[in-house]
């Protein structure tokens, strides 16, 4: 899906690693939801599976940056590969699985 991308429009010391997120805008570490997170709306839960796709993240990071168990990331990568950024709503969970 995503893929992990260098800046090269504004020369050698300002390139920042990114990736595209699930807007369709480049995506970088300062742009992830805070480690605080504690409520999971579908751009965020998208944000965090881009930024592992894309290798921004690692998913050890992502799972100890956000306390989530790899369970609970994979079901995340599931819901979207199944049903889209939909498939990520915590309301009606069960009609996408």
């Amino acid at each position: 899906m995503s893929s992990m991308v260098m800046n090269n429009s504004m020369g050698a010391a300002s390139r920042e690693p990114y990736v595209i997120g699930p807007d369709g805008t480049a995506l970088t570490i300062a742009d992830l939801p805070p480690a605080s997170t504690k409520r999971w709306v579908i751009r965020r839960k998208a944000e965090v599976v881009a930024a592992v796709r894309g290798g921004l993240l690692s998913l050890e990071q992502a799972c100890e940056r956000y306390s989530l168990t790899d369970e609970e990331y994979e079901a995340w990568e599931r819901a979207i590969d199944r049903h889209g950024l939909p498939g990520l709503r915590a309301t009606r969970v069960q009609q996408y699985r």
